[in-house]
């Protein structure tokens, strides 16, 4: 099993960042990839990035390149997601989730933070 605890939610006006942090503890030694992941209120969550935790091949949902930056800290086992030039269109619950080695899906995710973006 692994855990997963977000941070660094919070309000921010349009054109404003914020950093999230994603803290991994348990097995994470099985840990293949992470990824971050939103839901707007009356949406389906989406995909936003993620990231491979050997080598750090990274991928970006359109609607985020140029603006979000994804990276790892295998050492303390965290994943940050850098959101800059925020719009009220990422306000969003954003969760962190974990993919093991061999697995297809995401089967870890954490608890979500909020993230408002005012205009």
């Amino acid at each position: 099993q692994v855990q997963l605890g977000e941070s660094g939610g919070g309000l921010v006006q349009a054109g404003g960042s914020l950093r999230l942090s994603c803290a991994a503890s348990g097995r994470t030694f099985s840990t293949a990839a992470m990824g971050w992941f939103r839901q707007a209120p009356g949406k389906e969550r989406e995909f936003v990035a993620a990231i491979v935790m050997n080598g750090g091949r990274t991928s970006y949902a359109d609607s985020v390149k140029g603006r979000f930056t994804i990276s790892r800290d295998n050492a303390n086992n965290t994943v940050q997601l850098q959101m800059n030039g925020l719009s009220p269109e990422d306000t969003a619950v954003y969760y962190c989730a974990a993919r093991d080695f061999g697995a297809n899906k995401y089967d870890y995710w954490g608890q979500g933070t909020q993230v408002t973006v005012s205009s």
